[in-house]
């Protein structure tokens, strides 16, 4: 007999009755049923029931097992009586009656329990994450990772694709956050940067003559962690060559969608093709490029129907350039005025001023607004919003940008509360043409938007004869749920226009081949039409394991001051390794410090 099983804890059936059986685990409950004690026995495959009589020989190593110690036990299997069949339990037909217990590794009393839905304080949880991954739920998503990892792989290498590992420690970019960066021992005053992407060597992959790439890839990214976005992170890293933007949506497109029908156990995903929406078009209708599609609420530009109408207020803000969004109420004129009252009061705790509305009946538009507005003018509103007698609509005005995002905040929130916003299943769209450029709010420079490395529509000659900030690119995003999945391009793969683009944003010639100069050379010796996309994995998990937090389907997460506390990471490093690195450590001063004189 194996020293250690010769079944696992989930391996027991009512055919095995009679059979002498070694099992180990992980004491997960304990009960004194006065004179008999059950354990249950837990490893990573399930649960065996074992029990021992009062006046056997392990009866008392038994009684003072702790939870969560690891035993072997060896017995024979029995069938339970009827009345104590679990059917919730594959094993639940049988028990094991102990003859044999060795004691492997005892546990100490334990900062939380295991065993059970009680829940601890999240740092603890982290601290003791070896004890939080025995949870059955957590076991369950990272089996989910792994195994969605595993179908995502097959997909691709079916689609023709082949797995390539680019570098870990690489040069800085400008990827849209900061670099995490490793002092190059050997070159002293230098520094490695772990990769934001594996964006530059992918297209150089493409250049090199390969046709089609993937990687399950590493990303680091020293950014403020939250909920659905971590330090570190996992992407599906994806590259073709001689392709269109709209051959990359139907090569991945089934990937994507595939996986998510095969784990999605009977919840409804979008069949193909998934519809796609202009980036323009999503912020109008959404107020949000990442749109929930389970929503249905459309939001509707109304600017002209207040644009010199008798409500002062909005017709100022039309004459000055700003912009009116009306929200949708389907049934929410049967509301009590406290159901507008809390809506006000919710849109100033966003920093607003109001949420003005309006509400309709057979008799035609009422309230504030609508006491100051021709009737035309609410009529056209009500048409523009598709209402009806008993619905109702909400304005958000100002400045474009923030009325767009109080109106995407206020769709989500009105589509929860009116109970119109599904909650299950997956809904999938593109977002196209993002913007190649944006004005830097902070410097007033114009700098890219999204990935520097894509193509501009109309390539060159946009970049010379446009404004800017009106060039679209070939940049896309998958969006499920409100949540942005996966992001793409089709990149340039031309020098000249390259140098350009970088200049538009404030890179001198001589600054682009200093920090691209290996790209730049590559593009001059003949580089195909390219592009690709890179999905978040962890993204994928977290929303088909319908958990709210990254941290819930990685193995060993950081919290959200970016530290591992299971380990003590990041740690003080001593100081000769430093004086080895040639690194010098300047400490900010201490909190309520006095400023020296």
């Amino acid at each position: 007999m194996h020293a250690y099983r010769t079944h696992t804890c989930g391996a027991l059936r009512a055919s095995d009755a009679g059979s002498t059986v070694r099992l180990s685990g992980w004491v997960h409950r304990k009960r004194d049923h006065g004179g008999l004690l059950f354990l249950d026995l837990r490893d990573h495959h399930g649960l065996t029931q074992c029990v021992i009589a009062q006046g056997a020989a392990v009866f008392e190593a038994a009684d003072r097992l702790r939870p969560e110690s690891v035993i072997t036990v060896t017995g024979e299997v029995v069938p339970r009586e009827p009345g104590t069949i679990n059917p919730k339990l594959p094993t639940g037909e049988v028990e094991l009656r102990v003859r044999e217990l060795v004691l492997q590794s005892a546990a100490e009393v334990l900062p939380f329990q295991v065993a059970g839905e009680q829940e601890a304080p999240e740092e603890m949880r982290l601290r003791y994450r070896f004890l939080d991954l025995r949870r059955e739920r957590l076991q369950r998503n990272m089996i989910l990772r792994a195994q969605i990892i595993q179908d995502i792989r097959e997909r691709m290498i079916g689609a023709g694709f082949n797995e390539f590992q680019t570098p870990i420690l690489t040069v800085s970019s400008p990827e849209g956050a900061r670099d995490f960066l490793v002092p190059a021992r050997l070159h002293p005053g230098k520094f490695y940067a772990l990769p934001q992407a594996p964006q530059q060597y992918k297209q150089l992959t493409m250049v090199a003559g390969f046709d089609r790439y993937f990687q399950i890839a590493p990303c680091f990214r020293d950014e403020a962690g939250r909920a659905d976005r971590t330090l570190m992170f996992y992407q599906l890293d994806v590259e073709m060559s001689f392709v269109t933007q709209e051959d990359v949506f139907t090569t991945m497109e089934p990937v994507l969608r595939g996986t998510f029908e095969r784990f999605a156990e009977g919840r409804h995903v979008d069949a193909g093709p998934w519809i796609r929406i202009p980036y323009a078009q999503a912020m109008l209708d959404y107020g949000t490029d990442k749109p929930d599609l389970r929503n249905p609420l459309v939001i509707r530009d109304v600017t002209e129907q207040f644009a010199g109408s008798g409500f002062g207020l909005f017709a100022r803000i039309a004459a000055s350039g700003g912009v009116v969004r009306a929200i949708p109420a389907p049934g929410a004129a049967a509301n009590p005025r406290s159901f507008f009252d809390k809506m006000n009061e919710w849109a100033r705790e966003q920093g607003a001023g109001g949420l003005g509305y309006i509400t309709f009946d057979a008799d035609g538009a009422k309230g504030p607004i609508a006491r100051n507005l021709e009737a035309d003018r609410a009529e056209a509103i009500r048409a523009a919003c598709g209402l009806k007698a008993g619905d109702a609509v909400f304005f958000a005005a100002g400045k474009e940008a923030e009325a767009a995002k109080l109106a995407g905040q206020a769709r989500l929130k009105l589509g929860h509360d009116l109970g119109l916003a599904s909650r299950e299943g997956f809904r999938f769209c593109w977002i196209t043409d993002f913007p190649f450029y944006e004005l830097n709010e902070e410097t007033g420079q114009v700098d890219f938007s999204h990935n520097p490395f894509s193509m501009p529509q109309g390539e060159m000659e946009a970049l010379e004869t446009k404004d800017p900030l009106t060039i679209p690119a070939f940049q896309y995003d998958v969006v499920c749920n409100g949540y942005e999945m996966a992001s793409g391009a089709i990149r340039n793969h031309k020098a000249e226009i390259m140098v350009k683009a970088f200049g538009i944003a404030g890179y001198p010639p001589e600054a682009v081949e200093e920090r691209f100069g290996g790209m730049l050379n590559a593009f001059r010796y003949g580089a195909p039409p390219h592009g690709g996309m890179a999905a978040g994995i962890d993204r994928i998990v977290m929303l088909l394991a319908e958990e709210p937090n990254l941290r819930e389907v990685n193995l060993f997460p950081m919290n959200q001051q970016g530290e591992e506390l299971m380990m003590g990471s990041p740690s003080v490093v001593e100081e000769a390794r430093l004086k080895e690195l040639h690194i010098r450590t300047v400490l900010p001063p201490a909190k309520g410090a006095a400023k020296a004189s």
